[in-house]
């Protein structure tokens, strides 16, 4: 019996499965069923080669008149083939610049089946690299009916011996072969949603009568993408509720009351209500599974802060994870001096209702980190920041109640899970992100989770001012270090942004950001990838000797700096002794010093739509405006194009379904930080958000009434073949 996990290599010749599963990964029958046309050609009629026009689409049954080879003239070794084919009234020339596997194949006098796109050349008409099948000249009739009733679907092909014409063949026979096939999609929810059968999905795919037919199946491999993603997301929630743990109130005149009480400023509606519905989760008997997102600046922190406050009146602590060592210690310092008196528990002068705030990194020296260790295990503190450092396996907690995670994505699974399982009982969990989440990422990557959003700015936050800059323009540059001069001469402070750091560790290194990620310079044009890239130790001695910024101190900062060094540079930005920090993308989340107005990002084509937007929240967080200047040498239209587009709004939602439109959706979904060629393959999560809201209710229905889907073992299998482990690793966001 011939079904999905058949495989490939027992239905069809050894001459085509091995190519296939060389140059294709394709192995099974399963996987030769998902190996999709990569387009279709619909003749209709044969197309008449007396009425061509610029780019058709043809498919014609024709003759080889005459076929000539020679050597390139860049590549003596490589023979290029260009055959005349007619049909007995108009030729047409058609050409393969490699003649290998053509030359004895297309002879004199064979009759074939042409498929390709017509381009003009030198007068004439020409087809390049086209798809063909030859056949003996009284076959010819057969061969017209069985290609122009319906689609030619196109594959790409699997390596010299394997064209598209073996391919679309090897179709044939899969699909031939194939006997019953049973579906893992319920049949009421194929039904109620009127998608077609697995097997007939797959007919439409290999070879449909008509583009309807494709579509229909497309529609249904969509929605499969999205039930299997939606089903996995609703058995985690599910699970999630059904864990115990110890509800955490904040008490009558306890510490998040003398907080409240002692706050400069007034919440937010939007932080008011946010913060009540965690208030409302953390009193439950399961764990807070949340996500908190909202604009930079839109004052997440204290949100947080309130909340790990009463996990602290109830006798808990809380823990909040950073990615980075600069951006752990300002958490520390910012939380340290919005508590005052109440971060000094135990300690002469301190509050009689104070905690302690802890900072754990993995570069303090023996001394600190030992003192930090004691207070976290024995509860002393009631807080606890720090980086990965806080998840080794000696760190331990006296009752960890709340983990919070900044900027969650920049971690893996198994750090996340080693921070909660330190909780003597599973831990409240709050995520929180500075970066946008378009609604349709938010239902499929972060689907487990309850999710609030802050949208408002905090009352005395400044607007923003953003414009593009040409870097090729001597008189805008020159404009550029004048307004950084003026802004500095008020007493304000500016930031220059570099894509490299420069320094000797560097050296014939691939271009990388400041966490070691290749750069992706796919669409910045021809040549953008050979253009020396500004970094940090350039441009800082470049502005040291600037006429328009003499008498400034200039600062560095990146992550290769001992974090010792870090801290003291960024202690000296925020203390107003650094006029000009050069720094690296290490500055991008949590950084807040309040006279910071201007920021200069170096070739900001290389930085994308989101990380710009998280860029300029750096300034203008004080009572001046700020103001970002996104300078480019680029004249790609393309990332002209973005850089307008973050100029001209700051609303970061816009901006972030912009930024999801430039992406590959795998990337979304963290293929690509995970290294598997997982992610999504058919899903868009910006055309099909009605799809994605349909399967989100379906599968939630289906889990609810069969949590482990033991009546569904064939959806369950499915889920299992579709998600390996680094995928099924990512779905689970906290």
């Amino acid at each position: 019996m011939v079904d999905l996990s058949t495989p490939l290599a027992k239905v069809v010749a050894p001459g085509s499965a091995g190519p296939l599963a060389k140059n294709r990964d394709v192995h099974t029958v399963g996987d030769f069923l998902e190996f999709l046309p990569r387009r279709y050609v619909q003749p209709g009629e044969l197309t008449d080669l007396g009425e061509l026009a610029e780019g058709d689409e043809v498919v014609v049954v024709a003759r080889v008149r005459q076929v000539t080879t020679r050597p390139l003239p860049s590549r003596p070794r490589q023979r290029m083939l260009t055959a005349v084919i007619t049909d007995g009234r108009t030729d047409v020339e058609v050409t393969f610049f490699n003649a290998r596997g053509h030359e004895h194949r297309l002879v004199q006098g064979v009759h074939g089946l042409f498929a390709g796109t017509v381009k003009a050349f030198r007068g004439s008409w020409q087809l390049t690299h086209p798809d063909y099948q030859l056949f003996a000249e009284e076959e010819s009739q057969e061969a017209v009916s069985r290609y122009t009733g319906r689609l030619v679907p196109i594959y790409l092909p699997a390596g010299r011996s394997m064209p598209p014409w073996k391919v679309r063949t090897v179709g044939e026979v899969v699909l031939d072969s194939l006997e019953s096939l049973p579906d893992h999609l319920p049949a009421e929810v194929r039904e109620r949603r009127g998608l077609p059968g697995l097997r007939e999905m797959y007919e439409h795919l290999h070879r449909p009568e008509n583009l309807q037919q494709v579509e229909h199946a497309r529609h249904r491999l969509r929605y499969d993408e999205a039930f299997t993603v939606q089903a996995v997301l609703a058995q985690r929630r599910l699970a999630n509720e059904d864990l115990r743990t110890t509800p955490r109130l904040a008490r009558p005149g306890g510490l998040l009351e003398a907080f409240d009480a002692r706050l400069p400023f007034e919440l937010t509606d939007g932080q008011r209500a946010v913060s009540e519905t965690i208030a409302a989760d953390l009193a439950q008997s399961h764990p807070m599974h949340r996500l908190l997102q909202g604009e930079v600046g839109s004052g997440k922190t204290v949100v947080a802060l309130r909340a790990m406050l009463s996990v602290i009146d109830s006798g808990g602590q809380a823990a909040l994870l950073a990615p980075t060592e600069v951006l752990a210690a300002q958490h520390h310092r910012s939380m340290t001096a919005m508590l005052g008196d109440l971060a000094e528990g135990g300690l002469l002068g301190g509050s009689e209702l104070g905690t302690r705030v802890t900072l754990l990194t993995g570069s303090q020296s023996t001394a600190a980190r030992r003192k930090a260790l004691l207070e976290a295990a024995s509860g002393e503190a009631g807080i606890v920041v720090g980086t990965h450092a806080l998840i080794q396996e000696h760190v331990s907690f006296f009752d960890l109640g709340l983990v919070v995670v900044d900027e969650q994505h920049r971690f893996g699974v198994e750090q996340r899970d080693a921070l909660r399982s330190k909780g003597t009982q599973p831990p409240h969990v709050l995520v929180m992100t500075a970066t946008p989440i378009p609604r349709t990422v938010a239902m499929t990557v972060f689907g487990d989770m309850e999710t609030s959003t802050l949208t408002e700015l905090p009352r005395g936050r400044s607007p923003i001012a953003s414009h593009v800059v040409p870097g090729t323009n001597p008189r805008w540059v020159q404009r550029t270090w004048q307004r950084v001069a003026e802004e500095a001469r008020k007493g304000h402070q500016a930031y220059v942004v570099c894509p490299r750091i420069g320094d000797a560790a560097e050296a014939g290194a691939t271009t990388v950001d400041d966490d070691g990620e290749a750069l992706d310079l796919s669409d910045l044009g021809e040549g953008a990838g050979a253009r020396e890239l500004h970094s940090v130790h350039t441009v800082a001695a470049e502005l040291e000797d600037e006429p328009a910024l003499e008498g400034l101190a200039v600062g560095v900062l990146h992550g290769r700096l001992a974090p010792e060094d870090k801290d003291a540079v960024m202690r000296d930005f925020a203390a107003g002794k650094i006029d000009v920090l050069v720094s690296t993308t290490v500055i991008e989340v949590g950084v807040d010093v309040p006279n910071a107005t201007v920021m200069v990002v170096m070739d900001a084509e290389r930085f994308g739509v989101s990380q710009l937007h998280q860029l300029r929240g750096r300034v203008g967080r004080g009572s001046a405006p700020g103001l970002c200047l996104l300078m480019t040498e680029s004249e790609s239209e393309v990332a002209l194009e973005r850089l307008t587009a973050v100029a001209e709004t700051t609303d970061g939602f816009s901006l972030a379904r912009l930024d999801l439109t430039q992406r590959r959706e795998g990337d979304v979904l963290g293929a690509r930080q995970s290294g598997s060629r997982g992610g999504l393959r058919h899903l868009s999560l910006l055309r099909d958000e009605d799809l994605i809201l349909q399967a989100r209710e379906d599968a939630l229905a289906l889990v609810t009434d069969d949590p482990q889907l033991e009546r569904h073992p064939l959806l369950r299998q499915r889920i299992a073949a579709a998600l390996d482990e680094e995928q099924a690793a990512y779905l689970e966001r906290g």
